[in-house]
């Protein structure tokens, strides 16, 4: 009945098993004999009378009563119900449960809503949403000049602290020719349609194969400025949402021209002095 010592036993079991022994007792049985009889140890069967005779299983692993406070089937239902229903669907526990209150309507406490949500996944949205609009990544290749063109603005820092001259710059990805810089006070998508269209009438590529790729600062998606690419005969490209890296040559050679020796450490005192420093850094010296 009792089976091998460190064996689970049912409260039933243990209940016969101290009537068992009680009764040899009675007829003059000694404890240490019965329970090596039935193979339990004495502090086992001390334990088991001890306060009233309580029989409940307290190792690790054992088998109990669920808890009087669980929740029913019929009070998750109800809640769920009441989570997902218009007025709560785009509302935390937190907020459902007092809300609740104010309308004197009490169902369960704020912890006992969470368990229920997230056994559905339904802690975080419960509303319905729309698929996630998957994008094709394209990739463009030059294998000549004029093919792929990319463009960025950096920002050169002036005398007076906190101010910044704009420095406009298109290049071929292929040759690494620089095909069109202006530097201008401010950042504008004005400045950027007058930089592009100096650069395709200058190298002769209007309405020709060209990709121009940007980064997706607001000059770069201005509408007016993506009308005139498209009026141009340029298709566009992006770089991805939070990706640095995509437009890697305009940052290389924005930081190739900013560690040059002849770079003001204290800024540029003059928008004219920006311009003539960096029509001879572009003309003698990136080229070297």
């Amino acid at each position: 009945m009792g089976g091998p010592r460190g064996r689970l036993i049912s409260s039933s079991d243990r209940l016969k098993v101290i009537a068992l022994i009680d009764e040899a007792r009675q007829a003059g049985a000694r404890l240490k004999s019965c329970c090596r009889v039935l193979d339990i140890s004495e502090r086992t069967y001390q334990r088991w009378v001890k306060d009233g005779s309580d029989t409940q299983d307290k190792r690790k692993g054992a088998i109990r009563k669920p808890p009087s406070n669980k929740l029913s089937t019929e009070e998750k239902r109800e809640i769920l119900s009441i989570c997902n229903g218009s007025e709560n669907v785009d509302l935390s526990p937190a907020q459902i449960v007092p809300k609740l209150a104010d309308k004197g309507c009490y169902i369960a406490s704020e912890s006992s809503f969470y368990p229920v949500l997230r056994e559905l996944n339904q802690n975080a949205h419960r509303k319905p949403v729309k698929d996630a609009c998957k994008k094709t990544i394209t990739t463009h290749i030059a294998n000549g000049p004029n093919q792929v063109w990319i463009w960025d603005i950096t920002w050169l820092p002036a005398a007076m602290k906190g101010q910044y001259y704009k420095l406009y710059m298109t290049i071929d990805i292929f040759s690494r020719y620089i095909v069109g810089w202006e530097i201008h006070e401010e950042e504008s998508y004005i400045h950027a349609q007058g930089l592009i269209k100096k650069a395709v009438f200058q190298h002769c590529t209007f309405n020709q194969p060209l990709v121009l790729h940007s980064d997706n600062g607001s000059p770069m998606k201005a509408q007016n400025f993506q009308v005139l690419l498209e009026n141009l005969g340029i298709t566009k490209s992006y770089s991805r949402p939070r990706v640095s890296n995509d437009n890697p040559y305009s940052e290389s050679l924005f930081k190739t021209l900013k560690y040059t020796k002849d770079f003001p450490n204290k800024g540029f005192a003059s928008l004219d002095a920006a311009r003539q420093s960096f029509c001879k850094a572009i003309q003698y010296r990136v080229y070297a």
